[in-house]
């Protein structure tokens, strides 16, 4: 990936509805989602989810179909797996300690309010 694309897309990410949004449909593989159903589990007013859909489109993150009247996102996971390349190309100085490289498990929010691990 080019320096400008990394830029976009960091910064389309940047947005806790459009994080939310991204991950969500990563989740759903690649089939993704309708943007109602992203809209309903997330909370937000379609309007204001469809400028967030709008700005992850731009940056490449997500990709978009139609399905008679329904648009259907997915993430483009190709520049996913670019951004995180580019992100840990030199990571640890290129003499990678499997530790340090391997992501620990992600808790939920809830999770890491009440103490549960």
């Amino acid at each position: 990936m080019e320096s400008p694309q990394i830029v976009k897309a960091l910064g389309a990410l940047a947005q806790e509805t459009r994080l939310q949004a991204f991950r969500m449909l990563v989740q759903a593989g690649p089939e993704g989602c309708t943007a109602g159903a992203v809209a309903e589990r997330l909370g937000v007013p379609p309007t204001t989810l469809s400028f967030h859909l709008a700005q992850l489109l731009h940056a490449g993150l997500v990709s978009q179909r139609r399905c008679g009247r329904q648009l259907i996102y997915a993430a483009a996971y190709e520049v996913m797996n670019g951004l995180v390349a580019y992100l840990t190309e030199n990571c640890c100085g290129r003499a990678c300690i499997p530790v340090a490289c391997s992501p620990a498990p992600q808790h939920s929010s809830q999770e890491r309010k009440h103490g549960n691990h």
